[in-house]
């Protein structure tokens, strides 16, 4: 008995050494076919986008040292504005947008794109205040101070208000590194916060949305906030001592997609929403941004069988994939 417990026990490590090294060799695979894509792309359409950065960077630059002079000295002033207030200004740019389609359910243009239909028709306008509120309270309680924070030490790192403006290879690098960096913490960090110790505590309150709107991305506990949604998003640029455009535009782009990952509407030629809106319904499902360390880990094996991953595309025409790719119907009982 004692022999064929122990052979069995072989036989299961080496099942798991077999699965660590196939996920090391998918990880090397992907890894290395988007070094390659990112090198073929640096060298094609880069040269083409840098020639129209070359001609408009003199404007640019112009306009940037006219700011370093209206705020000489007081430069803190400049970060304020380009790290925080541009940001939300785009973020509840966006939201005050979406919310009018979620109270109203009008105009019947965007509403006729919602993933989970029947659900926020239209939404609790009580469960709106109150996730509004805390949103609020996690960007002024929160979110400010942590980037007022992190001004010291990229002025030490880098100076983020320096004279010069970055090139537009280095800020696309750069774009393609905060976009890896947040993958990873944002996975990690999101499937932590789904253990029993934490998820009842914590990440629980975020999960009261099983059919998200846009606003409820901010929506979460205040450690939530700081470890899923602002360190993936910080670590990238005091990595890479960035420079505030870099920054300005980094944070409003990450507000803007993660606004769309939760909006509950599959609009066309936009980023599709099914991947996180599944997580919201399911809860196991779609940990990350990309899907790529999901695909790694089997995180998404679910999702893979259902019409969600069908839809999971860039709708190109004006027919709601709702439409074009239904769900199957349910059985009776």
């Amino acid at each position: 008995m004692k022999g064929e417990a122990g052979h069995m026990l072989h036989n299961e490590k080496s099942k798991q050494e077999g699965h660590i090294w196939g996920s090391m060799r998918r990880t090397a695979f992907i890894l290395g076919s988007g070094l390659l894509s990112f090198v073929a792309f640096w060298n094609s359409v880069t040269w083409h986008l840098q020639r129209f950065w070359g001609a408009s960077g003199y404007f640019w630059q112009a306009q940037w040292e006219r700011l370093l002079t209206t705020f000489e000295g007081k430069e803190w002033i400049l970060f304020f504005i380009g790290a925080i207030q541009v940001p939300c200004l785009f973020f509840w740019s966006f939201n005050g947008l979406l919310l009018v389609v979620d109270t109203t359910g009008k105009p019947n243009f965007i509403s006729r794109y919602r993933i989970q239909i029947g659900k926020n028709e239209p939404v609790d306008p009580v469960k709106l205040r109150q996730s509004i509120r805390t949103v609020l309270f996690n960007q002024c309680m929160v979110s400010f101070p942590m980037v007022v924070f992190l001004y010291p030490f990229l002025k030490w790192w880098g100076d983020p208000c320096r004279r010069e403006l970055p090139t537009f290879h280095w800020f696309l690098l750069e774009l393609a590194i905060f976009t890896l960096i947040e993958e990873v913490l944002f996975y990690y960090s999101h499937r932590l916060l789904h253990h029993p110790t934490f998820y009842k505590k914590i990440h629980k309150k975020h999960h009261e949305w099983t059919a998200p709107i846009g606003v409820i991305s901010l929506y979460a506990h205040p450690i939530e906030h700081v470890v899923s949604n602002m360190l993936p998003a910080i670590v990238g640029p005091l990595v890479m001592g960035s420079h505030l455009s870099s920054i300005t535009v980094w944070f409003s782009l990450a507000l803007i997609i993660t606004t769309i990952s939760h909006c509950g509407y599959h609009l066309p030629f936009l980023p599709s929403p099914e991947f996180h809106d599944y997580h919201h319904l399911k809860f196991n499902q779609c940990y990350g941004v990309l899907g790529v360390l999901d695909h790694l880990h089997g995180t998404d094996i679910m999702f893979k069988q259902t019409k969600a991953y069908e839809r999971h595309v860039l709708l190109l025409g004006f027919t709601p994939l709702s439409e074009s790719i239904p769900d199957s119907p349910k059985r009776m009982e």
